[in-house]
């Protein structure tokens, strides 16, 4: 396929890339086919005037556009026919009548070229196979012999004039190449237009992606994903929340198993039960301080005894402070019973919260 010389649509020059893809280069371009425009369009004028240059129907000619070629860029059949007479070439109406009594085959032809509507195109065998090189496709598309009988009825029931081209066409790399190996085509070339068109809807729906993006700050997620996303982010804060209130948890209870083990003191009176509430923790807390204070107070006292006379000293000898029971040994055991007591109320707590939090993840 590509070695297949094939010029696609600009302008309105489709006589000019009829006539190039046909003869397989660069064979002509506007000037020339201008050139031959305007010597169609003199020999015309020179016909007219031998009715009288002072006739109506002159002075009418002279007023009228040229019909063999306009600024658009078209060129009349008569340009492209006498184009091709250069190459020993020549134009038959393959729709008329008289070529139809024929019956000939059109497989046995060599070239179409074919017109609708001031839009030419050619139809052209290469090696051993047929190949539609109309310019307003994105590439030759490859007619089978079997279609190509079918592709020609169809172009006629659309209101083409198809011209079969007679002669010799130049030699080209081509048909060369296409003598020797058959080529397939996977997909069809599409019409220019199309592929703008699909062009510009693919530019539209980006510029159309691209505002969502921006809309969603970049993250681009449809409804859908976006609604899974929100559940998921929910669920993840869930889990980190219940694990960020367990560590919290589990400091604050440590901490509290530290002060407790570093301030317990003897004179926490025990009691009988085991299960501690939080109010009962800070009354048996600041009675403990309390007494702290006291202790405190007493010990300052006894320094400055201390320092006093030694004769009242010796008279007056400092006694051993004893707790509230009169017991000096009581107080250790006290101490010692509620600092295990508060340990196994810490232990429970914490065994509860987990318990919690374990049946929270559940649901």
């Amino acid at each position: 396929m590509e070695s297949i010389f094939h010029e696609k649509q600009e302008g309105s020059l489709c006589a000019q890339h009829c006539l190039n893809n046909l003869l397989q280069g660069e064979y002509f371009s506007p000037v020339e086919l201008s050139s031959i425009a305007h010597q169609l369009d003199e020999e015309e004028r020179m016909r007219m005037a031998e009715g009288g240059v002072t006739s109506e129907d002159y002075r009418t000619f002279l007023q009228q556009p040229s019909g063999n070629m306009d600024d658009s860029g078209f060129f009349s059949i008569q340009v492209i026919s006498n184009a091709l007479k250069v190459w020993g070439l020549e134009l038959i109406l393959f729709n008329s009548p008289e070529y139809q009594r024929l019956r000939i085959d059109p497989i046995n032809e060599r070239s179409f070229i074919c017109n609708y509507k001031e839009h030419w195109f050619t139809v052209r065998k290469l090696g051993k196979q047929w190949f539609n090189l109309n310019s307003l496709l994105t590439g030759p598309e490859l007619i089978s012999d079997t279609y190509l009988a079918l592709f020609l009825a169809q172009l006629q029931q659309e209101g083409y004039s198809i011209f079969v081209v007679k002669g010799d066409l130049p030699d080209c790399e081509a048909d060369q190449l296409l003598q020797m190996i058959r080529v397939q085509q996977m997909h069809r070339p599409k019409l220019i237009g199309e592929e703008l068109a699909q062009l510009k809807e693919q530019r539209v729906h980006k510029t159309d992606l691209e505002r969502v993006l921006e809309a969603n700050d970049g993250s681009g997620m449809l409804d859908e994903d976006e609604e899974d996303l929100q559940r998921a982010l929910a669920l993840s804060r869930q889990e980190i929340d219940m694990e960020d209130e367990e560590a919290d948890l589990r400091r604050a209870i440590q901490l509290s198993m530290q002060g407790s083990s570093r301030n317990i003191s003897q004179d926490i009176p025990q009691t009988s039960g085991t299960n501690l509430t939080s109010e009962e923790l800070r009354k048996r807390r600041e009675a403990y301080f309390e007494k702290q204070q006291q202790k405190q107070q007493q010990q300052k006292q006894q320094q400055q005894q201390q320092q006093g006379d030694l004769s009242e000293e010796s008279s007056h000898p400092c006694e051993r402070p004893t707790t509230s029971s009169g017991a000096p040994g009581s107080d250790l055991g006290d101490a010692m019973g509620e600092e295990d007591m508060l340990q196994a109320a810490v232990t429970m707590s914490l065994e509860t919260v987990r318990n919690d939090l374990k049946t929270e993840g559940k649901k």
